[in-house]
């Protein structure tokens, strides 16, 4: 196959698999999404979806977060971890869309980046969830199949979204990145990963993964 028949295919599959495409993190607005996943760093979905409904119902706009104390949020974060760092940037970035955006979170990619606690992952995620811009947030489950499919050289998550907008159509990126993040989560795992179950690795694989994978599995029989 060449690269563009790969790329295709990749597209097609993904598409066959998660026809419906559901978001990880539960939200109704920019301001609970922004927080959502500013709170999923180094955490899982599962466990932010948790915690959120009990901070989100002391404060789901940034006008009340701000009548929090930073340790009552802390307090209520504590599950999802890092929670002294998390909640300072929460009741900070809350200030600064008061002071500066009229409590709206901006759609700009560059004025997301500035907010404390909000990289660009963080900033590309909420551009293109919550405003429907094409973006391509890199997380480790895109950053590992890239690399696996022969789509980047997976030295940094810098490199494999670039390489990852240069490969896939702009108009697709919003749905593609979250339907590769969940083929990593169900069918192309770090770990327990099984090459039978992960008809697009299995299929356009990179050589030297397969190979690495076969040589494993034989070892362990």
């Amino acid at each position: 196959m060449t690269k563009s028949e790969k790329v295709a295919f990749v597209i097609e599959t993904l598409r066959e698999i998660y026809p419906e495409i559901p978001v990880p993190l539960d939200h109704k607005d920019p301001y609970t999404l922004l927080i959502a996943v500013l709170l999923s760093a180094q955490s899982t979905d599962i466990r932010v979806n948790q915690v959120t409904p009990i901070l989100f119902q002391r404060a789901d706009n940034p006008y009340k977060m701000v009548t929090l104390e930073v340790d009552e949020i802390r307090e209520i974060i504590k599950p999802v971890g890092l929670s002294p760092t998390k909640a300072k940037a929460i009741h900070r970035l809350s200030e600064i869309l008061i002071e500066k955006f009229d409590g709206k979170v901006p759609q700009e990619l560059e004025l997301l980046e500035t907010l404390p606690g909000v990289g660009h992952k963080t900033a590309s995620v909420v551009v293109s969830q919550a405003f429907g811009i094409p973006a391509f947030p890199v997380d480790t489950h895109i950053h590992r199949l890239m690399y696996r499919w022969g789509f980047s050289n997976g030295k940094n998550v810098v490199q494999t979204e670039k390489d990852a907008k240069r490969l896939f159509p702009e108009e697709l990126w919003n749905e593609l990145h979250l339907q590769i993040i969940w083929y990593g989560r169900e069918y192309c795992q770090a770990r327990g990963w099984n090459l039978e179950n992960d008809p697009i690795t299995r299929t356009i694989g990179r050589r030297k993964v397969i190979d690495e994978y076969n040589k494993k599995k034989k070892t362990r029989f």
